[in-house]
């Protein structure tokens, strides 16, 4: 929240003027950084370093694209790390090129860790100031529980989620500022540490932190062309995507946190990538015994026919979001066509229907904190600029839209004995909104938090 805010750039020249802005009253030798962008938003044209190499001459620049999976060095940075054109390709990651050969400052997933490696720490004050400004925007949103992966992607550190928890939200909770509930998820490599954590202290260190479980990744993200598919992309026919972890190595991770009864959640947005998961899922079953471990799927973007069902079967929680339709919509057509993006993309409903439980998020900063918004998008799934439903049978009914963001999401991390519904011997965490007719939202959408309450006292405004 407090970087180069790219999220509303719609040109090149938006882009441009963005971090000239950003760079004129910085020191010589300081880092830029920054991201949100979406080169779908001016077209699909993919950002480079000369773009702004000319205006960050002393500067070394670092923009993360609004996935995650993706960012932009400037030639500085890109220096600074060591990155030539010759490198090859690192496992689970790409270096973009132009068609000499030459590096143009895009990073794919394993490959940013050349960068971010760079870049020197943020320090503990700020880590903890920043804590406090997330929570805030949480509450005023209407959001009392989150469930944080930290500050891991593939090929980063595994220590910076444990950094944060014991830094900033350790610190908050004995100092009295935790503003927020959180179930904190650590990169699966960390399993046995969490284990010993949670055979220690306990799953719930206080009312304000619960230890949840371990995450990983299988594959990358559509908008950087590195989700797994089991086809290619019509507009790359010889890109599939990239497998971002060995499979056999994350299965014997797997295996190993589930036997120490650690929950699992894995990022998965290919159809490729989601039936491989699937797959090593039933095996980590077959090979443990059955109990109610409430194995997740992280995002479940894109299945091929039948794949929902196998969700329900599994007794696999779907941990979607619906907000990131709407800077898909038109870019999926355009990587995976029209039948593959209408037929598999976003599949709520059919998840529903064949009874698979659903826990609504946003993914922040992917998309923004906002429950109420994100609930309208998975009952109208209009994309901006569009006129009609992006696959109008998998629009949801607001009763479970407002499920999905409550009572399954707090089911969907093991925290349905204490929040997720206003019922007796819960913690009584509850919003109060501008409208007294859901009927009113349905139509409208228009209303918007009024009051936050935590624990039965109110916490925003």
């Amino acid at each position: 929240m407090a970087r180069v805010e790219l999220h509303d750039v719609k040109s090149k020249d938006h882009f441009v003027d963005k971090v000239k802005e950003a760079v004129a009253n910085m020191k010589q030798g300081s880092w830029l950084l920054g991201g949100g962008w979406n080169n779908d938003f001016w077209g699909g044209e993919l950002p480079m370093a000369s773009w702004i190499d000319d205006i960050t001459p002393h500067n070394p620049v670092w923009l993360s694209r609004i996935d995650g999976h993706m960012g932009l060095a400037n030639s500085l940075a890109l220096k600074l790390a060591g990155t030539s054109s010759y490198m090859n390709d690192p496992d689970g990651g790409a270096i973009i090129r132009n068609s000499n050969g030459e590096a143009t400052g895009l990073l794919v997933d394993s490959t940013m860790k050349l960068i971010t490696s760079c870049i020197p720490e943020v320090s503990v004050d700020v880590r903890r100031e920043a804590l406090m400004r997330a929570s805030n925007l949480a509450l005023m949103r209407g959001v009392t529980t989150v469930v944080d992966v930290g500050r891991y992607f593939p090929g980063s550190s595994t220590e910076t989620s444990w950094e944060d928890f014991s830094d900033v939200y350790t610190w908050a909770d004995l100092v009295g500022k935790m503003l927020i509930r959180v179930c904190l998820f650590f990169p699966i490599e960390t399993w046995a540490r969490l284990r010993d954590l949670k055979y220690k202290a306990g799953p719930k260190l206080s009312e304000k932190i619960y230890l949840g479980g371990v995450k990983a990744f299988a594959d990358g993200s559509l908008g950087s062309s590195s989700a797994l598919f089991h086809e290619p992309y019509v507009d790359e026919p010889h890109n599939s995507g990239l497998e971002v972890a060995d499979i056999n190595s994350l299965h014997g991770m797997t295996v190993s946190a589930d036997k120490a009864g650690l929950q699992v959640a894995i990022h998965a947005i290919g159809d490729k990538a989601n039936a491989l998961i699937l797959d090593m899922y039933a095996s980590v079953v077959s090979h443990n015994g059955f109990r109610d471990r409430r194995f997740r799927i992280e995002h479940a973007q894109h299945l091929v026919p039948g794949m929902a069902s196998r969700f329900s079967e599994q007794a696999i929680i779907a941990s979607v979001q619906p907000d990131h339709m709407l800077d898909d919509a038109d870019s999926a057509i355009k990587k995976l066509g029209i039948e593959r993006a209408t037929k598999g993309s976003y599949v709520f409903q059919s998840l529903l229907a064949s009874g698979t439980k659903l826990a609504f998020g946003s993914d922040w900063p992917v998309a923004d904190i906002n429950p109420l918004g994100s609930i309208r998008t998975a009952m109208k799934r209009i994309p901006s600029g569009w006129h009609e439903a992006w696959s109008s049978s998998e629009c949801m009914n607001l009763s479970d839209a407002l499920k999905a963001y409550t009572i399954w999401a707090a089911h969907g991390c093991f925290l349905d004995k204490d929040v997720g519904s206003v019922s007796p011997g819960k913690l009584a965490d509850f919003v109060v909104l501008s409208t007294d007719s859901w009927d009113e939202f349905s139509r409208e959408g228009s209303a918007y938090v009024e009051a936050t309450y935590m624990g039965g006292i109110r916490a925003f405004p």
